[in-house]
């Protein structure tokens, strides 16, 4: 049996000890060889098919980059995805999971350094929900499927759906009340005087009977108040009304049209935010480096929204037409005076003029400028909220 053979002990050994991790820094990404130690990963160096990879990689480092950076980012996201869904977990579990495969895309040969500079990427990308606390950084995935979606508004239709049935039942059950007591009328109480017959009897509580002696009891005590005791309850039954009614018309006088209106533009603004933002003709800037210095920074404007998070836009200095994700825009603040455009919250598809800026709290200041609610001034509303009107 020689050395070389499959089946001979050497060779079953080095197949055990390369099952498992080895050490980073002996491990070639553009051969995607992991060495065992120091000697044979000079050797690999000094290979032929190292100098040619290295060669390929020469020619256009940065393509080879951005390749290893999308192919980890891809397999971080899905592991993310299918392991935890959309849970907060801290990064560090995740990317531990990720990296005991032994065939992973190494770190060092990305674009992101460390791992809290990949979490920061994440977070200003919008692919996920990043916070910072002491015990280190924590993700949680956004889910944009487009079946995802669908099925969280179905659940939110059929829950309103719900909610009215239950109003419909109430008001239901409320008339066919009124309806049963209209035709009866309610029996007045006979009230008579307190007696005692005998001055030397005392009085005694029972706590322990139940119901029905406390019922034997007060019937008792009724039948005996007299007259002076019916027109002191009559008395306070009366003030206890005409107080209430003069609350009642107090409270109707108070609620006028102008703040039905306010509540419902209050309830409007909690409930009328989204996660999506664009709209047609409105100027945005491009943020995302992808593209090359060329579009890089540059304004352009929206000529068309495609299932709420894409855009087609068009280049204001060279009239090129871009589909862009809106992950890889972001708003136009114009000067005081100018036009915007509300973008989300409860004033969204509002047009605006710009009053004033507020650089410390990254807010404005707007009047709307259309429909019913036009001259309205809203303040404090955020830079990534509205954006300049093309």
């Amino acid at each position: 049996m020689g050395k070389s053979d499959f089946l001979s002990p050497k060779a079953i050994a080095n197949r055990i000890k390369s099952k498992g991790l080895q050490k980073l820094r002996w491990y070639c990404q553009m051969c995607q060889k992991q060495c065992r130690d120091e000697n044979g990963f000079k050797c690999h160096c000094m290979s032929e098919s190292h100098q040619r990879q290295l060669l390929l990689a020469s020619e256009n480092p940065q393509q080879f980059m951005d390749y290893f950076s999308e192919e980890f980012r891809n397999d971080f996201l899905e592991l993310l995805r299918r392991r935890f869904g959309t849970k907060r977990v801290h990064n560090n579990i995740v990317y531990n999971e990720y990296i005991s495969h032994r065939e992973h895309i190494h770190m060092n040969a990305t674009q992101w350094e460390t791992l809290t500079d990949f979490t920061k990427w994440l977070g200003r990308e919008g692919l996920c929900k990043v916070d910072e606390t002491p015990k280190g950084w924590y993700i949680q995935y956004i889910d944009r499927d487009p079946e995802t979606i669908r099925r969280q508004q179905e659940q939110e239709r059929k829950k309103k759906q719900d909610l009215d049935d239950e109003e419909k039942t109430a008001k239901f059950i409320e008339q066919q009340v009124r309806r049963g007591l209209e035709g009866k009328e309610l029996e007045k109480p006979v009230y008579t005087e307190l007696n005692r017959e005998n001055e030397e009897e005392k009085v005694a509580f029972n706590l322990n009977k139940g119901a029905s002696t406390s019922i034997a009891a007060s019937s008792k005590t009724s039948s005996g108040l007299g007259p002076n005791a019916l027109k002191m309850v009559e008395g306070a039954v009366k003030r206890k009304e005409s107080a209430h009614s003069s609350g009642q018309s107090k409270e109707k006088k108070k609620k006028s049209a102008l703040d039905e209106i306010m509540e419902l533009e209050e309830e409007k603004k909690r409930t009328a935010r989204r996660d999506y933002w664009l709209q047609p003709e409105i100027v945005v800037k491009i943020v995302t480096k992808k593209l090359g210095e060329k579009y890089h920074r540059k304004k352009a404007i929206v000529k068309e929204v495609i299932d709420k998070y894409t855009a087609v836009v068009k280049m204001i200095d060279s009239g090129d037409k871009l589909k862009l994700d809106q992950t890889h825009l972001e708003t136009v603040i114009p000067a005081p005076g100018k036009k915007v455009m509300v973008l989300n919250g409860g004033y969204r598809g509002n047009e605006g003029i710009l009053e004033s800026i507020n650089e410390k709290r990254f807010s404005a200041t707007i009047v709307i400028d259309s429909g019913p609610l036009k001259g309205r001034r809203v303040e404090d509303i955020l830079y990534e909220d509205i954006s300049k009107l093309a």
